[in-house]
């Protein structure tokens, strides 16, 4: 029985503060700081609740600032390279250590906090002094510009060859914009956002020197950049104070001078590697007397050869009965070998050798002296 009163008083304690989370989330994003002032050099702690589970966030000091007027002047007003980014939990909270530094403008202070990646946009401040940092008065406000969109925007520019060899591609959004509330806008710090398929847009933001008076209308012209080698379709986004203004696609052409210079690559290289090779080889192989594989040296021109010699001795045994012996193979001759004809010998022939000088065939001797018949 005891243990009823216990458990309906941590119900109750549950109850309420369900309603107070609730209207936490439901309010936004909220920032706060360990410390309300602090000197260069040291650092606070920054806590947020209610943002987007697993978003990256980043966390500035800038100068003139209040939460209700936000940040005068953009990102230009705050310490951008002493800057921390955090990543929320499943819970969308975070805690992180941010190190204090003075802003490039004078006082007052606060600690922003805007997400980097994500689908919804969302910032939120937390009032900051920084000791011994100037302090000057916000400018007074006597009422609220508000920039709209009054032509299609478009984008000026075009690529060049550097840009079909992998440059990173370059255009101008150019928009005219009016000013339908009743104070004027000076130097507006616009927010240029492109993006690729399905991502998210990429933010840039840039501020444009002049004023818009209520009711007046500007031209104003913004520079557009892409990475190195993109193409595709692509969108380029202009937004103002939180509001999207407008929208244009951009279809960004291949660069296939970077695909040429690779497909020529592929050929030129491995040619000049075959061509080095060789000569290499050629250089280190064994070289005969006569040259390179015993082959006749260029340099010293055609090699001479010398006429193939076969004498042929006559045959000895000759036979008696006048019957001519078995022809024998063709010989090469000395041409200018010619042998003297014996006393008796029939035109043509030699006594000796047996060779016939008028048409080079060599046959057996059979003359016979009378003597020994």
């Amino acid at each position: 029985m005891r243990r009823i009163p216990a458990l309906v008083a941590v119900l109750a304690i549950a109850l309420l503060m369900v309603p107070v989370t609730t209207a936490a989330a439901a309010g936004g994003p909220t920032v706060k700081v360990s410390k309300l002032q602090a000197g260069t050099g040291d650092s606070i702690v920054v806590t947020g609740a209610g943002w987007q589970p697993r978003t990256l966030l980043m966390m500035l000091i800038c100068g003139r600032s209040t939460p209700g007027r936000g940040v005068l002047g953009g990102t230009n007003s705050c310490a951008n390279a002493d800057a921390r980014a955090v990543t929320t939990d499943t819970l969308g909270g975070f805690s992180k250590s941010l190190p204090v530094v003075e802003p490039p403008v004078p006082c007052p202070c606060v600690v922003h906090v805007a997400t980097v990646t994500g689908g919804s946009q969302a910032a939120a401040d937390a009032v900051f002094q920084v000791a011994g940092h100037p302090v000057e008065p916000l400018p007074a406000q006597t009422g609220t510009g508000r920039l709209s969109v009054l032509t299609d925007p478009r984008l000026d520019g075009s690529s060049g060859v550097l840009t079909w060899f992998g440059a990173p591609p370059t255009r101008t959004l150019v928009v005219t914009v009016g000013n339908l509330g009743t104070a004027a806008v000076k130097d507006p710090v616009f927010q240029v956002g492109t993006s690729h398929g399905v991502f998210a847009p990429q933010w840039d933001e840039q501020q444009w020197r002049g004023t818009i008076k209520p009711g007046g209308k500007a031209r104003v012209a913004l520079p557009v950049g892409l990475v190195s080698g993109a193409h595709g379709d692509y969108t380029v986004s202009l937004r103002y104070d939180g509001k999207m203004l407008a929208e244009q696609p951009w279809g960004v052409g291949r660069p296939w001078g970077v695909t040429l210079f690779w497909v020529l690559a592929g050929v030129v290289v491995p040619a000049a590697l075959f061509r080095i090779g060789m000569a290499v080889v050629d250089r280190v192989r064994p070289r005969g007397p006569g040259g390179a594989g015993g082959r006749p040296s260029p340099r010293h021109g055609r090699a001479l050869r010398m006429p193939e010699l076969t004498l042929r001795m006559p045959r000895v045994g000759a036979r008696e009965d006048g019957e001519q012996p078995r022809p024998a193979t063709a010989s090469t001759t000395l041409p200018w070998f010619t042998p003297d004809a014996a006393p008796g010998a029939s035109a043509g022939e030699s006594a000796d050798t047996g060779i016939d000088a008028g048409a080079g065939t060599p046959t057996t001797n059979t003359t016979k002296t009378k003597g020994n018949t």
